[in-house]
């Protein structure tokens, strides 16, 4: 009997479908560890068995992250032009009339009066906020158009910001920083920082930064309400001033033409880029940390690889100087050069002009949104929402950011951000600090753990009391009771011994205060003695 034809079809389709090899590459984790027995220089067959397991529990997350790579439906697409023609030629309009109706409500305007305008959106690319000049502030769900709060101050408004969630946001206004809810609620009043120009705030840290007119730089904990820190940075007016979200190190562009990297931890700058000759006029770094670009009054743009504080890795001239700079997700640079947006994008190593568009005054304000192809632009009398193909990412970490996130998860992530919220200490220029081992620290504390776990108390004559009653002076309760009485000894020991190294470290306090009172005072002299 001769098998059927569907047999042989059943044996050829049998088990997993294979992984596409290009998608197990991107998703390898690298070689590994060499663990053949006669070539493998981990002896212990213990360890190499545990070695063993991890290394195929990482083979199998990178197939299963390389079979999963098919429910990514979504794909970020450019504008491609027909030959003779170029991206540029293509007007919004034109756009709209070619998307979806659901990408095409995303391009819509706003008729403002009190401006010029600068705005924030949130990390998930959901919401905005608007703050004017002459004391507007709005935040609202920008693609459902609800609106959360509107209110006016009264006062200058020179920068706004998102804090942790939409429930929260800062308004720099014209002396203090204030902090508002979703309903347009004052919740607190920061007096300590005063004059402010610019905000950022840092996700990862809960951290609230700001930079004066008087050239302060301060840093608030907004889970505690501490201030972490506040110096002068000696550059003048803070008019320039974006944050590295790879390190969450800031940026300040001074008149001078340099950009300084400035941490909570240094009251110095931890590095300084001579960029230009003239004035920075906007500086901007890449959402990945790689790429930093900076723009003078000489109508040049450069760009720097900000990881290893080289370049310019590439340096152009525009038509006119650009006054505000975004970058977006997927690495295309917008440019507000007066009246006019233009967006490059990178081609063959090289930027060249991607979109184009004119507005009926200058621009004050340009921003990409996240996981949004749009960019939002704002001028004195209105903000404008504009169709930008491929700016953004197509798929989106719903445990880093969702923009469809309810209330209980919005909840639960705040949760899980402030237990796993990055101390400021860690604010370098190494965004992989985090990742080592404070060995001095940690020899410390084995050690004083091994002097106290190996303290040997004195021995106990113990002989219990013999009860006629039944149960009650059984082996079990002899050998119990004995453990109960040794492990008070041991305690009243380190107790005792803690006493006695807290009285020796204040009689040497004593002494040296005592030698210090028998000198004699010089004044200011008294350094040198």
């Amino acid at each position: 009997m001769q098998p059927s034809r569907d047999s042989h079809a059943n044996d050829h389709y049998r088990g997993k479908a294979p992984v596409n090899k290009e998608a197990l590459e991107k998703h390898s984790k690298g070689p590994g560890i060499d663990l053949k027995r006669k070539t493998t220089t981990v002896k212990n067959k213990v360890i190499r068995t545990k070695l063993k397991k991890k290394e195929q529990a990482i083979l199998k997350a990178a197939e299963a992250s390389a079979r999963n790579e098919l429910l990514l439906t979504e794909e970020h697409g450019f504008l491609e032009a027909e030959a003779g023609e170029t991206t540029t030629a293509y007007r919004q309009k034109q756009i709209v009339d070619n998307v979806d109706i659901t990408s095409a409500a995303k391009r819509f305007k706003l008729d403002l009066q009190f401006g010029p305008y600068c705005f924030r959106y949130t990390r998930n690319g959901r919401h905005l906020l608007l703050g004017g000049k002459q004391g507007h502030v709005a935040a609202f769900d920008w693609v459902t158009k609800r609106m959360a709060c509107e209110i006016n101050v009264m006062e200058s408004v020179h920068d706004v910001t998102w804090l942790h969630q939409e429930t929260m946001f800062a308004v720099a206004q014209k002396d203090w920083v204030y902090v508002y809810d979703n309903q347009g609620v004052e919740l607190h009043c920061l007096k300590r920082m005063n004059g402010v120009t610019r905000l950022e705030f840092l996700p990862y840290h809960f951290l609230l930064a700001s930079g004066s007119k008087d050239g302060n730089v301060a840093w608030l904990d907004v889970s505690i309400g501490k201030l972490i820190a506040r110096f002068n940075t000696n550059v003048g007016r803070i008019s320039v001033m974006t944050q590295n979200p790879s390190n969450a190190v800031l940026c300040v562009g001074d008149s001078k033409g340099v950009v300084s990297m400035w941490s909570p931890n240094e009251h110095k700058p931890l590095a300084k880029m001579l960029c230009h000759r003239f004035p920075i006029m906007t500086c901007i770094v890449h959402p990945y940390g790689t790429y930093m670009a900076t723009s003078c009054a000489d109508k040049s743009v450069k760009l720097w690889d900000i990881r290893q504080l080289a370049g310019p890795v590439s340096h152009m001239f525009l038509r006119s100087p650009a006054f505000r700079m975004s970058y977006s997700q997927c690495g295309l640079l917008a440019f507000a050069m007066g009246n006019v947006v233009e967006v490059f994008r990178e081609t063959s190593g090289d930027l060249k002009p991607y979109i184009r568009h004119k507005t009926a005054r200058n621009v004050c304000c340009t921003r990409f949104c996240p996981y949004e192809d749009v960019l939002g632009i704002s001028t004195a009398n209105e903000f404008s929402s504009l169709l930008v193909p491929g700016s953004a990412e197509a798929n989106y970490d719903a445990f880093e950011v969702n923009p469809f996130q309810n209330k209980q998860q919005r909840r639960e992530t705040e949760v899980k951000t402030l237990l796993e919220k990055i101390q400021p200490e860690f604010i370098t220029l190494d965004s992989t600090d985090i990742t080592e081992v404070d060995v001095p620290t940690l020899k410390d504390k084995v050690e004083a753990k091994k002097n106290l776990s190996y303290i040997k108390p004195k021995p106990i004559d113990f002989k219990p009391r013999h009860t006629r009653a039944k149960g009650k002076g059984g082996t079990a309760k002899i050998i119990k009771t004995k453990k109960i009485l040794k492990d008070l000894n041991h305690k009243e020991m380190i107790k005792e011994l803690r006493e006695v190294k807290a009285k020796e470290v204040k009689t040497k306090e004593e002494v040296t205060s005592k030698k210090s009172q028998n000198q004699n005072d010089y004044g200011v002299l008294n350094r040198f003695l």
